[in-house]
């Protein structure tokens, strides 16, 4: 340190120590908003990020990744965990460690997460050039691979010299501590100036409070929000993940308690009620269920709080059906608070939510809207004691029986994580959601190969508790490199492994729109192209003991209920498999869900769908 003031550092070296000084505080509570740094590491970063995280390994944890798309996807489960007041960094090399980082990058951003992306670049002196692994543009010379992730970041700069880091590292940590601006950040950081030095003022390495902001309802809009609730003789809430983020289901729980109003959830809000509140609905849309989405047809108020309204969960505009619905939406952002032409209450989950209850004092639904939704309520429990129930113990379970034995096992605080396939769809129907983080859905962009590294991020986030990452073989394929890593920094994650051959949910989709199933079946193929039925002979379970999980096999539903207990007993990653029947007996869809069909064909299963298509795009409308 000089006596002016200022401290020496390489680029690299002042923006780790920075990171380290960054906190988010929300309701008087303080948290490192840079809790730690994943990285692997190649000529773009290990000089210069790798070199100052050794400087700084006392204040800046580092976790060792494999694979850069699966860094992301840990880093996303970890602040999701953590209701987005904390987050992680990932440094990657310039190159393809960098364009790796694109569909992390694309998740954390679709569902509103915070991670700052930290990628290798070319010199921005150009005086070595071309670099390995740069791409050359014969126009364009400032332009690089990194600039893929300008549309999926909610903010990017790249740091062409030292002095511009002072500034663009403080915008960037403004947007990962918004909660209705965040996402994924990139700074993107030439090699050279990565390593050069430079005398930073002090000021830049002092503990930054970030204040997380509760911003309440503009009064006039809550003036019109209350009138349309009283007025409303069906409302019903559309609960998103903003409830959780904004930690307000007790806020959420009183106004129901006080005024009756049912609630369905969305992925990602499922859990804002627990499953046994008399007015929790379970999920809407087209993996809803019955009682929620025939409410949803004949609902004169739509109420969403912090949901984003994708397609699945409006059902492609045919869900809601009364000729005179509307919408109300409580929404941080006011991008989303103004979808589907909704009255708008702008503002902080738990704040609004919390301004509605004690403006509505005295207001309460018609008692026989709540016995009608608390007579399909139970109606649908014994659908989903159907599902789960397994009356022969040697048989091969079902998927929905996986699930069920499962649900016999977790404690309350357990966290459940899921992102594609054909499980989302059984568990938005049927899981039982006994406190706000146990389910942890990833359906904003429902990407396969999230699981495995989500629950290394939600373990880190949440050491103690029992975290359950449930994988078909379609998504298990895709990425299960860090199971690696959660052999070595010993994360006793706990892996599921389904076993149906083939990509179920893909599959059964191809055949309602007239594809017929190509190319979503791991079987063998013979000569004429056609599948032999054959399962390929694939050892999915001795692949995850080769990376070094303890394995348990069921083949029985009495020896999946004994994996599962060991399981979650156990200390170290642990790995159920389980192989299930083939015809998988999962409740129908009780949405329409809009999937354009081939308009002509000469094949009679797409003319089928086709005609089915028409017939359901005709309910399509336009809320305006």
């Amino acid at each position: 340190m000089s006596s002016t003031g200022t401290r020496r550092l390489t680029t690299a070296q002042a923006l780790v120590r920075f990171l380290a000084a960054q906190y988010t505080e929300r309701d008087g509570v303080r948290h490192r908003l840079i809790a730690g740094t994943w990285g692997i590491f190649g000529h773009g970063n290990v000089a210069g990020v790798g070199q100052a995280l050794v400087e700084y390994g006392g204040v800046m944890p580092f976790h060792q990744g494999r694979n850069e798309q699966a860094m992301v996807h840990a880093a996303v489960g970890y602040a999701r965990q953590l209701n987005r007041l904390s987050a992680q960094a990932v440094t990657t090399s310039i190159g393809p460690g960098a364009t790796n980082l694109v569909t992390g990058a694309a998740l954390a951003t679709v569902n509103r997460l915070p991670v700052l992306l930290l990628p290798g670049d070319y010199f921005a002196s150009h005086a070595a050039g071309p670099l390995l692994q740069q791409l050359e543009h014969p126009v364009e010379a400032d332009v690089s691979v990194n600039d893929a992730l300008r549309p999926v970041s909610r903010y990017f700069d790249r740091i062409n010299r030292p002095e511009a880091l002072l500034a663009s590292a403080l915008r960037a940590m403004r947007v990962l501590a918004d909660p209705a601006e965040t996402g994924a950040v990139t700074l993107a950081l030439p090699q050279d100036v990565q390593a050069e030095a430079f005398d930073w003022p002090e000021e830049f390495f002092a503990d930054r409070v970030w204040r997380v902001r509760r911003p309440a309802p503009d009064p006039e809009e809550l003036t019109e929000a209350v009138q349309a609730l009283r007025a409303a003789r069906r409302p019903l809430i559309v609960a998103g993940g903003g409830v959780h983020h904004s930690e307000a289901e007790t806020a959420l729980t009183a106004l129901v308690d006080a005024t009756g109003i049912p609630v369905a959830s969305t992925q990602a809000g499922k859990g804002a009620l627990r499953h046994d509140h008399p007015a929790d609905l379970g999920g809407i849309g087209h993996t809803g269920t019955a009682v929620a989405d025939d409410l949803a047809r004949t609902a004169d108020l739509v109420i969403g709080v912090g949901t984003r309204y994708s397609d699945f969960t409006t059902a492609s505009g045919t869900l809601f059906q009364d000729p005179g619905v509307r919408f109300l939406n409580l929404n941080i952002t006011a991008f989303d608070a103004h979808k589907l032409a909704a009255r708008t209450l702008v503002c902080d989950a738990r704040a609004g939510l919390t301004a509605l209850t004690e403006a509505l004092s005295g207001h309460r639904v018609p008692s026989s809207y709540e016995d009608e939704y608390r007579a399909g309520r139970g109606r649908w429990e014994e659908k989903v004691r159907a599902a789960f129930r397994a009356d022969d113990d040697s048989a091969v379970p079902t998927q929905t029986q996986v699930l069920g034995a499962l649900d016999a096992v977790v404690g309350d605080e357990d966290v459940v994580i899921n992102a594609a396939g054909s499980l989302p769809g059984d568990l938005h129907k049927l899981w039982r959601s006994r406190s706000p983080r146990q389910y942890h859905l990833e359906y904003g962009y429902s990407c396969m190969g999230y699981e495995i590294p989500a629950a290394l991020g939600v373990q880190q986030a949440a050491p103690g508790t029992a975290v359950w990452a449930l994988v078909g073989d379609g998504t298990y394929l895709m990425n299960p490199t860090e199971i690696v890593t959660a052999v070595q920094e010993n994360l006793p994650v706990k892996l599921i492994l389904v076993q149906n051959h083939g990509y179920a949910s893909i599959g059964g989709l191809s055949e309602s729109v007239g594809a017929e199933r190509f190319g979503t079946d791991y079987r063998h193929r013979a000569a004429d192209g056609t599948f032999t039925g054959a399962p390929l002979p694939v050892d999915l379970a001795a692949n995850a003991a080769s990376l070094g999980m303890d394995v348990l096999r069921a083949k029985t539903v009495r020896e999946l209920r004994e994996a599962l207990a060991t399981a979650r007993a156990a200390t170290r990653p642990t790995c159920v498999h389980v192989e299930t029947e083939a015809a998988r007996d999962a409740l129908p869809a009780e949405a329409w869900w809009d999937v354009p069909v081939a308009e002509v064909s000469a094949r009679e299963p797409a003319t089928d769908a086709r005609a089915r298509y028409e017939q359901a795009v005709a309910d399509r409308r336009h809320h305006l």
